[in-house]
């Protein structure tokens, strides 16, 4: 028994050590690390990494990225008009969607409807067919591919998805580091998949199987982390929630930020957020929305994640108060500012305290 005593104490200990050093801050640790640009992908390695599914066709006759991108941004992009024009022609799809997109190309074919989806995860085609609502999520990086706001062909034809477009490469601006541009590398491609391999759902649970794999999830399985909760339901699919005082602090510091969108979080399966951390608090949480979660070690990341630029917000490591155990101190980081709190563990809820907001 002393043996076994022994044994499982050590094994406390070392996970107790884990943890601490995986969510919380040494004294003089900095709240994030230095910003590290990445290496532009070439055409090689784009070409090497490309899904065995989508076939690249080069044109003879196309319109340009520069062309097309120079005349969306002069013309279109940011009048009034245009975006009142948009709401009212994909208003079918906002309605069934809930807003999860950003639409284009809207295509019918007889009684199916399609339109070409964007969020902060990438590309998808959507459809409404019967009244029923369904997105496949096309695989391709949106640092890699890009399709031209001016498309001359249908973009479903022949039991295919085609979109014509440029293979592209991250610039960085000159004195805004993390601020992305692009510059073609192959201009004028066609993008072909087939509508059976978009829409195949092998463990048919509403997310296709290119979704799955680009993420982490197991197409196989309803359930990857076997909570007995379905993947498309589940609101952190890839890890187990566990209720507790720490994911309760993240997960009421992300609250904050669903604002408007709170009626209808259960039924946005298509809102999700993407972060990276390796903190066993912040990896269990169960938050209003969904979230997918990966590890900070790019290795450890699917490709698809690795290579494109989906994170958003992202939270520090926690910092004890050298005086008040129950309150720690947390920076959070996104769009363009980073924005500084306490949080004290007070009659079992937590109070958050602005203390600081720098923007970039």
């Amino acid at each position: 028994m002393k043996i076994l005593y022994f044994a499982v104490l050590a094994v406390f200990v070392s996970c107790a050590k884990s943890i601490e050093e995986k969510c919380f801050l040494k004294e003089d640790d900095p709240y994030f690390k230095g910003y590290v640009e990445k290496k532009p992908f070439t055409v090689q390695q784009i070409l090497v990494h490309k899904p065995d599914y989508l076939t690249i066709i080069p044109l003879k006759k196309y319109r340009s990225f520069k062309q097309d991108s120079l005349e969306y941004k002069r013309n279109r992009a940011y009048t009034e008009d245009y975006w009142k024009q948009k709401e009212t022609e994909f208003s079918d799809f906002n309605e069934k969607f809930l807003g999860q997109f950003d639409y284009s190309f809207k295509q019918t074919e007889g009684s199916v409807k399609y339109a070409l989806g964007a969020n902060n995860l990438g590309y998808w085609l959507l459809k409404i067919e019967k009244d029923r609502p369904s997105a496949y999520f096309l695989g391709l990086s949106f640092s890699h591919f890009y399709f031209n706001k001016v498309q001359q062909n249908p973009i479903v034809k022949d039991g295919f998805f085609q979109i014509e477009g440029s293979l592209v490469q991250i610039i960085k601006v000159p004195g805004l580091p993390g601020y992305d541009d692009f510059s073609a590398i192959g201009d004028g491609k066609l993008f072909k998949i087939s509508l059976s391999d978009l829409e195949k759902d092998s463990d048919k649970d509403d997310y296709n199987d290119i979704f799955e794999k680009s993420f982490g999830l197991n197409p196989q399985s309803k359930d990857t982390d076997g909570d007995g909760i379905s993947d498309f339901k589940d609101r952190n699919p890839l890890f187990r929630s566990e209720k507790n005082k720490f994911t309760g602090l993240y997960e009421n510091l992300m609250s904050q930020h669903t604002g408007s969108l709170q009626e209808n979080l259960k039924n946005r399966d298509y809102f999700i957020s993407a972060y990276e951390t390796d903190c066993d608090y912040f990896q269990k949480i169960n938050p209003e929305h969904k979230v997918l979660i990966f590890s900070e070690n790019p290795e450890k990341q699917p490709y698809y994640v690795r290579s494109t630029a989906i994170f958003g917000t992202g939270y520090s490591l926690l910092k004890k108060d050298k005086t008040n155990p129950q309150k720690f101190y947390i920076n959070e980081a996104g769009s363009g500012s980073v924005t500084g709190y306490s949080a004290e563990y007070k009659n079992g809820k937590w109070v958050f305290t602005l203390i600081s907001q720098t923007v970039s």
